[in-house]
């Protein structure tokens, strides 16, 4: 009788280990699919161009992605609350000038980079101000901001390119704060544990998902909606502008046309992640994944020797496959 007791005490904590697996299993199966896919992808380049597979090519990708990553971290949040952010790419663009021009007049790399996350958080604010207190459409709101901030970036400084003066400015990107890990992957680990907790753990994290869902109804139940969104667009901005300064610090330069680009991969990496641009639905782990995927797929594209003018058609395939198979999971699990 004993020994029987014994035997199930023990068989509890295994039973509970297993349900805890697949819950996590069931809440993470799009973004285990996308890493599978990620590996694939991976593979398959690897088969036509070996280096593809050596560690120095994963190195350059992590790399090349970690702005993209951190950037899209920060799409995320806007596009769960039922939002979109279209400015970041041109607050990307704009920071790096304006923090590259404040080494050009003496400024420090601390001090300019303050300076250059200012400009986010200035953006940001007009964007959570026009889409929460004015009412306006978050699409019109970031496409004029967007449109703003990509003509500040010409004006600065005429559209010419601004070396960085500062000479130890490129220890922020490669320098190391925790031995033997890079700047740019201790940010992105970082920045996707605290957001994925935030969103997961913590309650005003949830209001996101809430107010994505339906704002009426998150309003009704007494969640701050207005404050929510704000922070999102505030997050957002703040976020495109440390990964402009990221990316200056990695090449010591920065152009007026940076981030022309980078809108359109953050949005597709947050949809590539699992999040619906309907909002209510994401994570940062899925984002992050869609960020690399679309960074696996550059480097492919670069490395068998394909005309870098298919990125965009190949990308575009990727966020095409992504959605469809959102829409028939969810159509699965509606019907069942």
């Amino acid at each position: 009788m004993t020994q029987t007791t014994t035997q199930a005490t023990a068989a509890k904590p295994a039973k509970a280990t297993i349900r805890h697996k697949e819950s996590i299993l069931s809440a993470y199966r799009t973004e285990f699919a996308i890493a599978l896919a990620i590996v694939v992808l991976a593979l398959a380049v690897g088969s036509q161009v070996p280096q593809a597979l050596s560690w120095g090519n994963f190195a350059n990708i992590t790399q090349a992605g970690a702005p993209l990553i951190i950037m899209s971290l920060g799409v995320l949040l806007v596009v769960i609350t039922g939002g979109i952010d279209l400015s970041v790419g041109s607050v990307f663009s704009l920071t790096g000038m304006v923090a590259a021009q404040a080494m050009a007049h003496g400024f420090g790399g601390m001090s300019a980079s303050l300076i250059g996350l200012i400009v986010g958080l200035v953006f940001g604010s007009i964007n959570g101000f026009l889409v929460t207190i004015a009412g306006l459409a978050p699409f019109v709101v970031t496409l004029i901001t967007f449109a703003v901030a990509g003509s500040l970036a010409f004006i600065v400084t005429n559209g010419r390119s601004m070396p960085v003066n500062d000479p130890d400015f490129w220890l922020f990107n490669s320098g190391s704060m925790i031995p033997g890990v890079p700047n740019y992957i201790l940010f992105c680990v970082v920045l996707l544990v605290v957001i994925e907790l935030f969103l997961k753990k913590v309650v005003a994290g949830r209001w996101f998902y809430a107010v994505g869902s339906s704002s009426t109804a998150a309003y009704l139940l007494g969640i701050p909606v207005k404050r929510t969104k704000f922070f999102a667009y505030v997050a957002s901005s703040m976020l495109a502008s440390f990964s402009g300064l990221l990316t200056i610090s990695y090449i010591l330069n920065a152009e007026s046309t940076a981030g022309s680009s980078l809108m359109l991969q953050a949005i597709a990496a947050v949809v590539i992640g699992g999040a619906s641009l309907l909002g209510g639905t994401g994570t940062a782990v899925g984002a992050l994944l869609g960020a690399l995927m679309i960074t696996v797929i550059q480097n492919g594209v670069n490395l068998i020797g394909i005309n870098s003018f298919w990125q965009g058609s190949v990308t575009g395939l990727a966020i095409l496959i992504a959605v469809l198979i959102d829409r028939f999971s969810k159509s699965r699990r509606g019907a069942g």
